[in-house]
């Protein structure tokens, strides 16, 4: 298989993964949306789907979806990274480029789907954990850590189908997802997908997702200042929270490589 074949896929499957999972986010924390506060399972379903819908689509590839996986299936000592694509550096390199690209445009199709929302959501941090995971007791050493364990799992799982009789196929990775979040995703939120969280990261930096309240809207930043704390407020400036980003990049890194490296003693 060529590589430019690789890369679509893995463009297209990322792209449909951070699509649906950013979107079913989206649906439980914006305000006025249907889904509304419909809750920490509902993510997980919702996330669980977003990688089923993902690895279909990036069948030809493989349906790797995420560079952990890539990582760990480069550790463990395979010679292919699916049918007919040798482990090398440039095949690498189509993955993981291929993935990120496919991260930021699915969250940019995600924004497109959720606009009126967006523009009329006024906590700002609601709109970032549609783009990006955050803690929920920030400890950088302790939210490294969990990343790490929850992407071992993941990876170390995934791995361990191909020596394994199932007839599931992508719904067995959904459903892992379904369970790593349900299990392990309060801490941190689970990325375990470093393009997951690093590509959406990015399209939250670029996108105009400011607060577009009908007061807001009315008054300049002059006029609100003008006449006091009881007109229109200005809303928050938009943080795209860079300091703990390094987190869901290296935490699932580290994650899949140990689980690579652990395939090679176990299967």
């Amino acid at each position: 298989m060529d590589l430019g074949t690789v890369f679509l896929s893995e463009v297209v499957g990322t792209g449909m993964l951070i699509l649906l999972g950013a979107g079913v986010v989206a649906n439980v924390l914006l305000t006025k949306t249907k889904g509304f506060d419909g809750g920490w399972l509902l993510i997980n379903f919702g996330w669980g789907l977003a990688v089923l819908a993902g690895v279909f689509v990036a069948y030809k590839s493989g349906g790797h979806i995420n560079p952990a996986v890539t990582f760990g299936i480069l550790l463990s000592g395979a010679g292919e990274y699916s049918d007919g694509v040798a482990v090398s550096f440039a095949s690498t390199m189509v993955y993981l480029s291929g993935q990120m690209i496919g991260a930021f445009l699915g969250a940019c199709a995600a924004y497109l789907a959720y606009k009126t929302h967006f523009d009329a959501e006024e906590d700002e941090s609601k709109k970032l954990a549609v783009f990006a995971t955050g803690p929920a007791i920030r400890n950088y050493r302790w939210n490294f850590v969990t990343e790490v364990i929850g992407t071992f799992v993941l990876v170390l799982v995934v791995l361990s189908f191909a020596g394994t009789p199932n007839a599931l196929g992508p719904a067995a990775v959904a459903l892992l997802v379904v369970g790593i979040g349900a299990s392990l995703g309060g801490p941190t939120g689970y990325a375990i997908n470093p393009a997951r969280d690093l590509g959406p990261r990015l399209a939250h930096a670029v996108l105009p997702t400011q607060y577009k309240g009908e007061a807001a809207a009315a008054a300049p930043a002059s006029v609100a200042a003008s006449v006091g704390p009881g007109a229109a407020q200005q809303p928050a400036r938009k943080d795209n929270d860079w300091r703990y980003a390094w987190i869901p990049v290296l935490g699932p890194m580290v994650g899949g490589g140990l689980a690579g490296l652990a395939s090679q003693l176990l299967f």
